[in-house]
């Protein structure tokens, strides 16, 4: 489980990663080191969200209300399951940390216009990641 404690270890790593993964789609290194960006991508008129999975054994759902700005995720899994979800800015700051049970769905509103980056923990495991931009 993750704990307060563990979010700022996790922040400092994220903005790092971040970074590398701006430089790394900005110069179109990616395709020449073989890495798997971009990744799918979905869209609305307001919101696009790219999703890489690296899990297969839960099944996470991430779609987004245009008309709202309203983003709903959803995670099937194991029945009683809690996951939690962290939602954090392009400079790494958390934004928005929610837990979310098997089977049901969480709403993130009140986002504001910009680039975030969004993953999902199961226990200690990182079971998804990806990028939302809200237009």
């Amino acid at each position: 489980m993750i704990t307060s404690e563990t979010v700022g270890k996790y922040c400092r790593t994220l903005k790092i990663s971040v970074l590398l993964t701006i430089a790394l789609l900005l110069t179109g290194a990616h395709t020449s080191i073989g890495c798997p960006l971009p990744v799918p991508t979905y869209s609305t008129d307001t919101i696009l969200v790219q999703k890489q999975i690296t899990s297969k054994k839960h099944r996470i759902k991430l779609y987004p209300n245009a008309e709202h700005d309203v983003l709903f995720f959803s995670v099937r899994g194991s029945e009683g399951k809690v996951y939690q979800l962290f939602l954090f800015d392009v400079a790494g700051h958390l934004i928005r940390q929610a837990n979310i049970k098997s089977k049901q769905t969480t709403v993130i509103d009140n986002i504001e216009k910009g680039s975030y980056l969004f993953e999902v923990f199961s226990d200690d495991e990182r079971i998804e990641n990806g990028q939302v931009i809200i237009r």
